[in-house]
């Protein structure tokens, strides 16, 4: 697959130079300005590979199109940088508390937490104050088991491949689908934090059983480092207080909020490689497009090439039918083989010379021959039988020799096809092989009988308009 992003940039050397806690591959703790200066080094690569996709004019303006919705997130992304923006995503099921994390970080009420379900509905963003540092951004999404849980599941994991670190929230030991939704978020290769809220609900040992059970769920999937307790939005306590006669008063106090686990192992990651998770993410993001714009490309190159081998087929098969004279060249009417394989080349984007396509031309046929070598044989010698007729009846009598004509260069286009979308490579296999799928593929006697009524069709035609 064609990759779109320059050939210099790597988002392995990235994601390996530092662990979450700031250290390099030796376990040396990095200073603040090296860390800065990678970062910005980071940033500034992520930066020209978003902007390379953004202006490739490689891109037909079909594929944009198609790609409206990815452009204009790719436009995002690239704005996001410039504003130096580090976005962290909050998941979870319904009810366990996501608003509330957020909320709590915030220390104040800015999204909306509600007994019902469904409630968040769409992604929600506020900038997070924490410190003088500017250009963090928490973001709500809807719960991974709400109404209509695939698309805002959905709508959960194009929000995870736009931002930088994921908080993924559960109230206790995960459910099956809690676990399947995050080992499917992990896949986005983004930095997670797994929140067990609603600790207030627990007592220390059940605290230290829960942890150890977690820890092996998610085995492989999140650092023991980064599984934190949180106690967003305590439950109310109720007090009893007996006084000297005996007599009980009942009175209700709000326990306090806990997230500050949560907070510290946030901003250690945030101020150590905030800037490194962005450009990742970016990288990332830009890696994801790419490989969708070779996909769309690929795609729209061959219903062109499929367009084109099928006018080269109708050229060849006519001129083959008309043509009167005995054992025509019907593996490769040369001219128009070349010229084929030479257009092909060009939609490919892999330009050839005459010689170049001359060349693949003999190997194909060479491979034809010796997997059809009775068939062709055939053919060949039933040529003969177009001597000394004329006008309409060489036509009829040169049908069978100009659907000949067509299937090889169907065949010869359906091969150099799959050479040049492998990047002017047989793969792995060789030529002997490939031409024996492509022949494998095609329902020859079906292929001919409908280019013989194509043939006769356009002379009909021909004959009218002339």
């Amino acid at each position: 697959m064609q990759s779109y992003l320059p050939s210099w940039f790597s988002t392995s050397n990235q994601s390996d130079e530092l662990d979450q806690s700031g250290n390099d591959k030796s376990g040396n703790k990095q200073s603040p300005d090296l860390l800065s200066d990678k970062g910005s080094a980071n940033i500034d690569l992520a930066k020209e590979s978003l902007s390379k996709l953004l202006e490739d004019t490689r891109v037909p303006d079909s594929v944009r199109e198609v790609l409206s919705v990815e452009y204009q997130q790719l436009q995002k992304m690239l704005n996001k940088l410039e504003q130096g923006h580090l976005h962290i995503a909050v998941f979870g099921r319904v009810s366990v508390g996501k608003s509330s994390v957020l909320n709590a970080l915030l220390g104040k009420d800015v999204f909306s937490v509600s007994i019902l379900h469904g409630e968040t509905k769409t992604e929600n963003i506020e900038e997070w104050q924490e410190v003088d540092v500017g250009g963090v951004y928490l973001i709500d999404t809807p719960g991974i088991n709400e109404v209509n849980g695939d698309e805002r599941e959905k709508l959960a994991h194009e929000v995870a491949n736009r931002s930088d670190l994921l908080l993924f929230v559960v109230d206790s030991d995960l459910t099956e689908v809690e676990l399947s939704a995050l080992k499917t978020v992990s896949e986005t290769q983004r930095p997670i934090i797994l929140v067990v809220n609603k600790s207030d609900q627990y007592n220390e040992k059940e605290i230290t059983e829960l942890r150890s059970i977690i820890q092996d769920r998610v085995s492989g999937i999140i650092s023991e480092n980064n599984i934190v307790f949180s106690a967003a939005l305590p439950s109310q306590q109720i007090v009893i207080k007996v006084d000297e006669e005996g007599n009980e008063t009942e009175s209700v106090r709000q326990r306090p909020t806990d997230v500050e686990q949560l907070r510290t192992r946030v901003w250690e990651v945030v101020e150590a490689e905030g800037k490194t998770l962005s450009a990742l993410n970016a990288s990332l993001f830009a890696g994801n497009i790419s490989e969708q714009l070779g996909e769309k490309l690929l795609a729209a190159r061959k219903d062109l090439g499929a367009e084109t081998i099928h006018m080269y087929c109708v050229g060849k098969g006519v001129a083959v039918a008309l043509n009167p004279i005995p054992v025509a060249d019907l593996l490769a009417a040369a001219a128009i083989d070349v010229s084929l394989v030479i257009h092909l080349s060009k939609i490919y984007g892999l330009p050839m010379s005459k010689s170049e396509a001359g060349e693949l031309i003999k190997t194909i046929a060479t491979q034809m021959l010796v997997l059809y070598a009775t068939f062709w044989a055939i053919h060949l010698a039933s040529s003969a039988l177009k001597i000394g007729t004329a006008g309409f009846s060489t036509v009829v009598t040169g049908l069978a020799q100009g659907a000949v004509a067509w299937y090889s260069t169907l065949v010869v286009g359906k091969v150099a096809e799959d050479y040049l979308a492998k990047g002017k490579s047989w793969g792995d296999t060789g030529p002997k092989l490939v031409v024996q799928n492509i022949l494998d593929s095609l329902d020859r006697d079906s292929i001919m009988s409908d280019a013989k009524e194509e043939i006769v069709e356009y002379l009909k035609v021909s004959k009218k308009t002339s």
